[in-house]
């Protein structure tokens, strides 16, 4: 069954050829040139957002949140602001991968691709996971520490997931990269330490008494027995 991917771009010859590009690569485009036209046209047929930050009325990252509350599906963020301020917010904000514009196609395609793969894995199988006061439901995309929800970005959620698979093991840098991020080049030191410190601040506002991630400085991050 196709895939079908929601185009956001108000540049009608990108629109354009972004569909062109997907419609020939096997799967089924839909556009849309302004914020709240995406709103409108998202819907459960859609299974990916391309997502151009720069828009008519409402910009891209006024309407990120509003996107993932009426389905919650990978969004790739295209823009051509390649500072990791603007990378590291458009993460907090609920973005499941950026790219920067002038793009090569190939590239597009795989991020496409793996996001698609990733935002197809859940399995109703998966068992929740718990370490100390925390419990988090894979499936159910939820954590509760000390029994108060944690409400995670994506990518927090998928960092405190791998450190609480390999809760026995350090997860260095790299192994964090290439499992949170897919690529090692979508992220750096400065967006890795944004994320472990906003996650830790989350779970100390649940638990205030209990330190539950610690630096393996040099090295990467592991749960704190």
């Amino acid at each position: 069954m196709k895939k079908t991917i929601l185009i956001v771009e108000d540049d009608e010859e990108i629109n354009r050829m972004l569909r062109i590009l997907l419609e020939k690569n096997g799967y089924t485009a839909l556009s849309a040139y302004s914020g709240t036209e995406a709103v409108l046209v998202h819907g459960e047929a859609v299974d990916l957002i391309l997502l151009d930050m720069m828009l008519p009325g409402k910009s891209g990252d006024e309407i990120l949140s509003e996107l993932k509350q009426k389905k919650n599906v990978p969004v790739i963020v295209v823009s051509a602001a390649a500072d990791i301020d603007k990378k590291v917010d458009m993460f907090s904000l609920g973005a499941d991968d950026y790219i920067t514009k002038p793009f090569h196609n190939a590239e597009l395609l795989a991020r496409i691709e793996a996001r698609l793969r990733t935002g197809t894995a859940a399995d109703n199988s998966v068992k929740k996971l718990t370490y100390k006061n925390i419990e988090l439901d894979p499936v159910g995309f939820s954590v509760k520490c000390a029994g108060r929800e944690a409400e995670l970005s994506k990518h927090e959620f998928a960092l405190l997931q791998l450190l609480m698979e390999n809760a026995e093991r350090i997860c260095t840098k790299s192994m964090i990269y290439d499992k949170v991020w897919d690529y090692e080049n979508s992220a750096d030191d400065n967006t890795l330490n944004v994320h472990i410190s906003k996650l830790r601040k989350k779970l100390k506002e649940c638990d205030p008494n209990e330190e539950y991630i610690e630096t393996v400085w040099g090295i990467g991050y592991r749960m704190k027995k």
